[in-house]
């Protein structure tokens, strides 16, 4: 078995840039995307905020929507992770998390706190459907308790470590991973 995986590994490249097929920043905005809205919830870490518009990218998120103490684009930091995904993504600023998710209910989205709670879906249970808008908490406090009666359900990644928590970024990465897996089935039936 080894022997074949060194066979292989010897014929391996990284692909080109062009081999890669990448958008335009002009060509990303008019494609369909991904019917997800991520609600960044005062989140205190630049880099964690630029890894999040790295990942919607990477996976055509609708939109990023900022709340309360959450930093917003322009800024070196934030730049520093996203590389340039701060102008391909959408994006809006709340300085309230209740005023996005209002707005977002009255346009028929479904609202679903990433946290850990008495009545949490465990991710790889979770049926996606569009239009749902997925609320990532403060590093240390999580999703705010007084969000968690305006969501549709809460959901949570298991883990058996002894944290029980992932980094934002992280987080956001699985969840979004997991959303757009179960999307690209569903559009391509």
């Amino acid at each position: 078995m080894l022997d074949q995986i060194s066979n292989f590994a010897l014929k391996m490249r990284k692909l080109s840039m062009d081999e890669l097929n990448r958008l335009s920043v002009n060509d990303f905005k008019q494609v369909d995307k991904l019917p997800v809205i991520i609600v960044l919830d005062n989140i205190r870490s630049l880099h964690n905020i630029g890894s999040v518009f790295r990942t919607a990218d990477a996976f055509r998120v609708e939109a990023i929507y900022l709340c309360g103490i959450t930093a917003k684009p322009p800024h070196r930091e934030i730049h520093k992770t996203a590389l340039g995904a701060t102008e391909s993504v959408d994006w809006q600023y709340f300085e309230s998390t209740v005023d996005a998710v209002e707005q977002l209910q009255s346009k028929q989205y479904k609202i679903f706190a990433i946290e850990q709670t008495d009545q949490s879906i465990h991710l790889q249970d979770f049926d996606f459907t569009a239009k749902s808008a997925f609320i990532f908490g403060n590093e240390v406090t999580g999703v705010d308790e007084n969000l968690l009666p305006l969501c549709d359900a809460s959901i949570e990644i298991p883990q058996a470590g002894t944290k029980h928590s992932l980094n934002i970024s992280v987080c956001t990465g699985v969840v979004i991973w997991t959303i757009f897996s179960q999307w690209n089935k569903f559009v391509t039936k």
